[in-house]
């Protein structure tokens, strides 16, 4: 059955989501000129987490192909309904491992990796469906007790392992920031997770697999470009803001 807050706030999803859509990308091709980055490099996920299939159908029919999902099912449900659209789907919430089987089967993309028996679990059920999940490692720099990812000292064991995996694709890396009062608060985060991959890097572990920077959503997404995201993940921009949780 489909998740219930898919339907809560899905039929609400503005009518101008199409332009809206336009609008971020408008702003996403600004931010790369003013970086002197080509824009085609950074690629957008539509956060569609809370908005149903039709929601979704709509802004796919204006163009746009990668969707991003926080829950499992709620993503599972909604490729099934638009599987006709071939679109890409990432799951960017946390992942608990009880559900690693049934995201690895799912999801071409899972971008909150943040732990060794979490990698350990994606991969023994990626061997297991044939498939190859691209991934990205979930960093917490700002250690919140509401955010998830892998600590700094972790760091280096978990990309160890994940290059080691049979069946997963590892290809950058991926943050949640605290939320900031103005978007500029945000660059200092940005900033330390591209300068921790480049450390990484010049290390010796291989650039084309840590390529990718997951930072940035609709509050700071142009900030982190101009700290080097190559993925941000817009929702509200997109789609307008998300029905209150239920009590």
């Amino acid at each position: 059955m489909p998740d219930s807050s898919a339907d809560a706030s899905g039929s609400r999803a503005s009518s101008g989501a199409a332009a809206q859509l336009e609008t971020v990308r408008r702003r996403i091709h600004a931010a790369a000129v003013r970086s002197e980055r080509p824009p085609e490099s950074i690629a957008l996920i539509a956060v569609s987490k809370t908005f149903d299939a039709d929601a979704v159908r709509t802004v796919a029919d204006a163009g746009q192909r990668a969707f991003g999902e926080n829950r499992v099912q709620e993503g599972v449900d909604k490729a099934a309904l638009l599987a006709d659209l071939g679109l890409e789907w990432h799951l960017i919430g946390h992942l608990q491992s009880n559900k690693a089987k049934k995201a690895a089967a799912a999801f071409a993309w899972i971008e909150s990796v943040d732990r060794l028996d979490l990698l350990q679990r994606l991969d023994a059920a990626a061997v297991e469906f044939g498939t190859r999940p691209r991934i990205l490692l979930q960093v917490d720099l700002a250690h919140e007790e509401t955010k998830h990812g892998a600590d700094r000292v972790m760091l280096d064991d978990l990309v160890h392992a994940a290059l080691d995996a049979r069946r997963l694709d590892l290809r950058g890396l991926m943050i949640v920031p605290p939320y900031p009062e103005h978007p500029e608060d945000s660059r200092p985060w940005f900033r330390q997770l591209r300068e921790l991959r480049d450390a990484l890097v010049a290390a010796g572990e291989p650039a084309d697999r840590l390529a990718e920077l997951s930072m940035g959503m609709s509050h700071d997404f142009e900030v982190a470009i101009e700290e080097g995201a190559t993925m941000v993940r817009v929702g509200t921009a997109i789609f307008g803001r998300r029905a209150p949780a239920q009590p």
